[in-house]
């Protein structure tokens, strides 16, 4: 493959969501109180987790842990974009974009993969309570969470020295608010089929493996709570795992669109609607839906407050 682009283009030209200035710095600041919702919302789990000994059980570990991902996750795309917007610049290295490239595949298949953890943790300790325990053992949950770490960015980088490898010579404008795999492919002229098959074999499998995974947990749960006797029970199952579920769809849905639909009907218009979906908007969700709608993570979430109300007052 020919290297040349190393010294042909040196950054690249991204021109966010719109090509108004006006609608482009409404949407930045949008975009940045999004931003602080979810570093806030995930950051205050993170602490009530941390601060609450009756928490510290594998679905708050696993919990904590999407948290911090659903934080750098953010962190990767986002503030650079509100970043260009207030500097008045569009511009990004070429290892800057690369670098972003690997650090958003990673962080996405993380959140994946997470989800797909806690719809088991919750499968084993509704249709295997008495078993939970040796189970969902600590050693157990270290050592998925650890293999979630490594397995992502083991994928992550051939997908980044890949794109490293292509060449950029027609044009360095990228009609996206941050360095994605489509928008990048798309402004090669290099043969991208190699990239494009990574995409549709091992992205595949890495994508929806554990989305069905998280069915095949979610109709187990379910067939399970039918069974149960108490209304209550059943309304409160149905409820936390209606919410869950529709976390999950948003999140592979939109995913799917972008990633493996034609190529054909991947305009920058659906391809930047898609990302806001599953890049912005779930990791925001995720506080609300998996902890604001739970008692105990309420009341941990209350005390701290409370605490740091009492420290602020003296």
């Amino acid at each position: 493959m020919e290297r040349r682009n190393l010294t042909v283009i040196s950054e690249f030209v991204l021109l966010g969501l719109s090509s108004s200035a006006e609608q482009q710095q409404f949407l930045s600041v949008l975009f940045l109180c999004t931003y602080l919702v979810t570093i806030s919302g995930n950051f205050f789990i993170i602490l009530a987790i941390g601060c609450e000994p009756h928490l510290h059980s594998p679905m708050y570990f696993f919990l904590t842990n999407l948290a911090f991902v659903d934080i750098c996750y953010s962190s990767t795309t986002v503030p650079q974009m509100v970043v260009n917007t207030l500097r008045d610049t569009k511009t990004i290295s070429f290892s800057g974009c690369l670098t972003q490239l690997f650090f958003f595949i990673s962080f996405v298949n993380m959140d994946s993969l997470l989800l797909c953890v806690m719809a088991y943790d919750r499968y084993v300790a509704i249709c295997h309570p008495l078993h939970y325990t040796s189970i969902m053992n600590p050693h157990l949950c270290i050592q998925l969470v650890a293999g979630i770490w490594v397995l992502t960015c083991l994928y992550a980088l051939p997908h980044t020295i890949l794109m490293a490898h292509l060449s950029f010579c027609a044009s360095n404008i990228i009609h996206h608010f941050f360095c994605d795999l489509n928008p990048l492919l798309q402004l090669s002229c290099s043969d991208v089929s190699f990239n494009m098959l990574a995409i549709y074999t091992v992205g595949a499998l890495l994508a929806l493996t554990p989305f069905v995974c998280i069915l095949i947990s979610y109709l187990l749960i379910f067939s399970t709570v039918l069974k149960v006797t108490s209304t209550q029970g059943k309304q409160r199952a149905f409820s936390t795992c209606g919410s869950h579920l529709l976390v999950v769809v948003l999140f592979y849905g939109t995913a799917i669109a972008a990633y493996f639909s034609p190529s054909s009907s991947h305009t920058p218009v659906r391809n930047a609607l898609s990302s806001v979906m599953y890049n912005v908007v779930t990791p925001m969700m995720n506080p609300f839906i998996y902890s604001l709608r739970n008692r105990d993570m309420k009341r941990a979430l209350m005390k701290i407050i409370c605490k740091g109300t009492d420290f602020y007052q003296q």
